[in-house]
């Protein structure tokens, strides 16, 4: 398998359902999982969560570079746990597999003073996969990061809608944005590897298109 997917997942949001769809990108590519900043939730991590959801024997998960105790921004918890984070402390794991790299929140993130999370995904240099949800404003968070994205020269796979389906608002993205929609993840009550996979199988050749 080549391993030139590697994707970064970003969400227009917090909550958005980035781990849910960072578990089942890595079922469809049997990519590798690497979660930079795990910020809150240290005894049940996303990357605990995503493994405990995989099927494939190949995927490997790889240690977090932060794993801080408040679930708060990342500058926040970091203040607290009395740690600095800086963009050179990130380096993509080594691996010749597919990856799936899951940020921390949204694209305006802050990890520090200076940097956000645009900023991560710009330095590790990864085309990213975009979360979106159908709530009231989400067209406007859509549309703002895919022009934040655009506007820092970052490359977009395309957009993963999470939840139910909403008529109005997915043609209407889909319209102002031009991205393909790589897939969309209904409402589920209970998440196992079996509901994974299902939507790993769907997602897969939208995945691997060009």
């Amino acid at each position: 398998m080549s391993a030139k997917h590697r994707y970064f997942i970003s969400g227009i949001g917090t909550e958005i359902g980035k781990t849910i769809v960072s578990a089942i990108v890595c079922e469809a590519l049997e990519a590798d999982y690497w979660k930079p900043i795990q910020s809150g939730d240290p005894d049940d991590t996303d990357s605990m969560k995503v493994a405990g959801l995989l099927s494939n024997p190949t995927s490997v998960m790889h240690p977090e570079r932060f794993v801080l105790t408040e679930p708060m921004s990342p500058h926040a918890s970091a203040a607290i746990d009395d740690v600095s984070i800086s963009l050179e402390d990130f380096i993509i794991p080594d691996t010749k597999n597919n990856l799936v790299v899951e940020g921390a929140g949204g694209l305006m993130v802050p990890l520090n003073e200076e940097h956000l999370v645009i900023d991560l995904i710009k330095k590790l240099g990864l085309p990213v996969i975009l979360v979106s949800s159908h709530y009231l404003g989400s067209i406007n968070h859509t549309l703002l990061s895919v022009e934040a994205l655009r506007s820092h020269h970052i490359p977009i796979k395309g957009i993963i809608f999470n939840q139910s389906p909403h008529p109005t608002s997915e043609p209407i993205i889909e319209t102002f944005t031009g991205l393909p929609v790589l897939g969309r993840i209904g409402h589920e009550s209970f998440w196992d590897k079996a509901t994974v996979s299902e939507y790993a199988d769907q997602i897969r050749p939208n995945l691997y298109a060009s």
